[in-house]
């Protein structure tokens, strides 16, 4: 059995969500594929894929796999790439999404460096404060804050990101500072509703916990939203990019330290591991690098 090429027959059953659709993908046919996928199994001696007549379901076995696929596979494609000449200007148009706050501050500095670092090179920079699908919508590259549901897009890591509650040092005089998440019903919060969520992320008793909170101000965008913060008007909570050279400043200060809530990933993604197409590759080396050299913690 060609191990390599089992590995890329079932991660393309994967990413195209049936035997059929990874067959015309491949330029194989379906027997192949059953036979492929069957051989593959029977070799690590676990199921990989549950399959009905309906749909294919990953087994726990099978995630797991499925991730050092295509690590395997993208190693081996840069292998590639690599005895290449990587001389080769990039060139062409990358449609890149993220959410609205953070591809202010960070994304599209990073992609107006990126572009005249490679003038043959197309940006086309979608803002939106949803989880866009990259495969429906045309787009090459997310940024993306949080646990990834979607386990058919390839992820690389960026960085690491944590809600805290902030307010400025003038609020904390005339208020004082609260003591613990349940002391926040006492105080008027600035909410961000960009998200849908009527609370914030704390821990309560060492558990994670949504905690309701309340306040005369509240915005379906992040930046007014800060600036209420900054000017005073209450608490808020924001992620750590948002708000941490405010906080080095002096202009914000942290509270309630001891209860923040798991810190949360920053990734890129993108929907194949395979023979990626060099202007996404290029760019996707480049935003991992620009991006992550951001520091995003107090630290």
């Amino acid at each position: 059995m060609d191990k390599l090429r089992a590995m890329q027959t079932f991660v393309a059953i994967i990413e195209h969500g049936s035997l059929t659709a990874a067959a015309r993908a491949l330029a194989s046919s379906l027997p192949v594929m059953v036979r492929t996928l069957a051989q593959l199994e029977d070799h690590l001696g676990v199921r990989l894929l549950n399959r009905t007549t309906r749909r294919l379901a990953l087994t726990e076995e099978g995630q797991a796999y499925l991730e050092s696929c295509r690590d395997i596979l993208a190693a081996v494609d840069g292998a590639e790439h690599r005895l290449q000449d990587r001389r080769a200007q990039a060139s062409g148009l990358i449609t890149v999404t993220a959410s609205v706050l953070f591809g202010q501050m960070h994304v599209a500095p990073a992609i107006q460096r990126f572009l005249v670092a490679h003038p043959a090179m197309q940006c086309r920079l979608l803002l939106l404060d949803r989880v866009a699908n990259l495969l429906e919508e045309g787009i090459d590259v997310g940024i993306r804050i949080g646990p990834l549901d979607d386990s058919t897009l390839v992820a690389r890591p960026i960085g690491m990101v944590q809600r805290l509650v902030v307010a400025s040092p003038d609020f904390v005089a005339r208020h004082g500072a609260p003591e613990s998440p349940d002391a926040l019903a006492r105080y008027n919060c600035i909410r961000f509703t960009g998200n849908g969520r009527m609370t914030w992320s704390l821990l309560v008793r060492g558990k994670p916990c949504a905690v309701p909170v309340s306040g005369n101000f509240e915005c379906n965008q992040g930046m007014p939203a800060l600036e209420a913060c900054l000017a005073g008007l209450g608490l808020g909570q924001f992620l750590s990019y948002q708000v941490v050279e405010h906080i080095r400043a002096g202009r914000l200060v942290p509270l309630l330290t001891d209860c923040l809530a798991p810190a949360q990933p920053i990734n890129v993604v993108y929907p194949h591991a395979g023979l990626l197409p060099a202007r996404i590759r290029v760019f996707v080396d480049w935003i991992r690098q620009s991006v992550g050299e951001t520091a995003f913690s107090l630290d």
